[in-house]
């Protein structure tokens, strides 16, 4: 079986290179001629663990190559997994599907032999039906040529093993031709147990912003409670502890913090609130809504302490920002808490300087007028307050007392509640979490 994947962006770039990791004779489809070169020559353009090393060996074996022909992969494979992004629309908070749909145009007019499409993007509900009765139309292959959708679950910072070992396969719409190939596609994981969930095409569509919107309102809620704990002088971390101990609550995703970010949260609960007004359920999902506020919120939050902090303003203060992706193991600063936070407090007019150990890059895009440090002590050093937003384990790893020997305050906010407090204080830091005693 040969395999091609429409779209190499994150999702794609990982996947084909999963694919072939898996044995599989794989051709991508970029037509960004930039994006193409590089990964033809082995070289991914962002920051994922393991990937690169992954990407490298299997253009050098052959076993992976790109291009920008459509018509070469209709000729070329039998499986086509559609990767392309779905970004919130300009002018709106629904999900832009353009990207889905043209692929589609492309690839269709080629399939001139049977052919299983399978649907990667994550799309609001009701876009498979539409997808498959176009294909249906446009490829010389008529019925022979099947779409089915396979939601991807991926976490940034983990992306490789989620493909390579998912913890569930979701199919809508499979007929028994298309499960099959499906099957030997993903032989490896069911062999070691992943389930296999068969399921109509909205069902499947349905999988993903459901759990993406589960997620953020479990993170929102968690930071909801930071705000009444600050107020009655409890401390959010114990909590969440002993929540956590229950087994129909579960630790994770209970760590109050500057909220959640990124490229999929945000703008998922945004298009499945938007979707479900178009299907007018509006209220059914509208305490999304709320989510997403308390998950702005928290941004200007830690402004307000910080400029407490700095007695009141941050007009010529100097900042040291400890992180800009929006998780670890990421250059991913789309929708950052953290670098928004900078931001806010460099057009406060404070003098911010920003570390991240994979991020500097992609940040000073986003944000140019910042200061980027070339590491953490350097984006201390003479700081009147440090502030510590993305929990990246060297952060952690930093003896406070070298720190302390840089700074001009030794005050820090720990945005993610993840530093040593005890080990800080003791070296004359006034430390301030969120939610914390």
């Amino acid at each position: 079986m040969r395999i091609s994947v429409i779209g190499c962006g994150y999702l794609g770039a990982t996947h084909a290179a999963c694919m072939a990791e898996l044995g599989f004779e794989v051709v991508g489809v970029e037509i960004d001629p930039v994006k193409r070169a590089g990964l033809a020559a082995g070289k991914v353009p962002f920051f994922e663990p393991g990937l690169q090393d992954l990407l490298a060996e299997h253009v050098a074996s052959g076993r992976l190559r790109f291009t920008d022909s459509a018509q070469e992969a209709a000729e070329f494979a039998d499986v086509h997994f559609v990767c392309v992004g779905t970004p919130q629309v300009a002018e709106g908070l629904g999900a832009d599907v353009s990207q889905v749909d043209g692929a589609i145009e492309l690839l269709a007019p080629h399939l001139t032999r049977p052919a299983v499409v399978v649907g990667k993007s994550t799309v609001p509900v009701g876009t498979a039906p539409r997808l498959a009765a176009r294909l249906a139309e446009l490829a010389p292959a008529g019925a022979d040529a099947e779409l089915v959708w396979n939601p991807e679950f991926l976490r940034e910072g983990f992306a490789v093993a989620d493909t390579l070992r998912p913890d569930r396969l979701v199919l809508g719409g499979a007929t028994p031709h298309a499960e099959e190939l499906l099957r030997e596609v993903y032989a490896a994981a069911l062999a070691d147990g992943t389930p296999l969930l068969l399921t109509d095409y909205a069902t499947a569509e349905l999988v993903k912003s459901a759990a993406n919107a589960f997620l953020a309102t479990k993170i929102s809620f968690i930071n909801a409670i930071a705000e009444v704990c600050e107020v009655v002088g409890a401390d959010v971390v114990d909590l969440a502890d002993a929540l956590g101990h229950d087994d129909r609550i579960g630790r994770k995703f209970l760590n109050a913090g500057i909220g959640f970010g990124g490229g999929c949260l945000p703008k998922d609960i945004r298009a499945f609130v938007h979707r479900a007004g178009e299907l007018g359920v509006e209220d059914a999902v509208s305490f999304l809504r709320q989510v997403d506020d308390i998950n702005q919120r928290r941004r200007e939050h830690v402004v307000a302490i910080a400029t407490a902090m700095l007695d009141g303003s941050v007009s010529g203060k100097r900042v040291g920002v400890w992180g800009a992706a929006f998780k670890p193991d990421s250059d991913d600063v789309r929708d950052s808490p953290a670098l928004w936070i900078a931001g806010q407090l460099h057009l406060r007019g404070a003098d911010v300087r920003v570390y991240d150990p994979e991020a500097g890059k992609t940040a000073a895009l986003m944000f140019p007028t910042l200061t980027y440090a070339a590491n953490p002590i350097d984006a201390a050093t003479d700081a009147d307050l440090l502030l510590h937003l993305t929990e990246w384990k060297e952060f952690r790893a930093l003896d406070p007392v070298a720190v302390g020997d840089v700074v001009t305050r030794k005050q820090v906010l720990d945005g993610r509640n993840l530093l040593d407090f005890d080990a800080w204080r003791a070296a004359g830091w006034t430390v301030r979490g969120l939610g914390r005693r």
